[in-house]
């Protein structure tokens, strides 16, 4: 069972990189590739937490939530702004 939680955890890593890329080459927005690739890397976080406790795997998992959560509120500010119009 701790192999299958593994590889699933791995083929959310692959996944999470090539939906980011692919969001990245179909946006051309950074911001919004990482918060795509995040998503699936705290999945494959949270899924090496039903593998045999460990502080790694929860540091890992709580430093995933934290980077998407800044990257939120990144896009959240960065969309608030309106760009400057002048004649």
């Amino acid at each position: 069972m701790n192999a299958v939680i593994g590889y699933a955890s791995l083929a959310c890593v692959a996944a999470g990189l090539l939906a980011g890329l692919t969001a990245l080459a179909v946006t051309r927005d950074g911001r919004a590739a990482l918060r795509v690739a995040l998503d699936l890397w705290l999945a494959a976080g949270l899924l090496r937490l039903a593998l045999p406790p460990s502080w790694d795997q929860l540091l890992s998992a709580a430093a995933i939530v934290a980077v998407r959560q800044l990257v939120g509120l990144g896009m959240s500010a960065g969309g608030a702004r309106t760009p400057a119009t002048g004649d």
